[in-house]
């Protein structure tokens, strides 16, 4: 059996071919809101999986540390591969462009918040909103 699926068994769950195909589509699409992976796992060629099982699967996938999630906007979060919570995303409030920069940009951030509250941050789920250059050099 997988590493997978003795993690999942570990947590009285089962590897089920839906959690397979969310898994595969997470990793395949790199960030996606879960509309984008039911219609992802839909296109896999394995048959239509209904959303409500891509939800409870991306539940147990994220409670088992695979995958993670960020709040790019206000609507639905963009689910990724928890190796790939590695950067920052920085969103254009106005035209909407999402970038990405390296975690430790945040590092005097992570370092003051802790300094003066007591609190440790994870900005791995963070998402940093503005302008970005274009949008700033059009802004008069």
């Amino acid at each position: 059996m997988s590493d997978l699926g003795e993690r999942l068994r570990a947590r009285g769950k089962r590897l089920t071919s839906q959690r397979e195909r969310v898994l595969a589509a997470v990793g395949r699409l790199g960030h996606a809101t879960p509309d984008e992976i039911v219609d992802a796992v839909a296109a896999d060629g394995g048959g239509a999986v209904p959303a409500s099982t891509v939800y409870r699967a991306l539940d147990a996938l994220q409670e088992l540390g695979l995958v993670g999630h960020t709040h790019v906007d206000h609507r639905a979060p963009s689910y990724h591969l928890a190796e790939h919570a590695t950067h920052l995303h920085v969103v254009c409030r106005a035209c909407g462009w999402v970038g990405e920069a390296p975690l430790d940009v945040a590092d005097e951030l992570v370092a003051r918040l802790d300094e003066t509250l007591g609190f440790a941050s994870d900005v791995s789920h963070a998402a940093v909103h503005g302008l970005c250059r274009t949008c700033r050099e059009a802004t008069p």
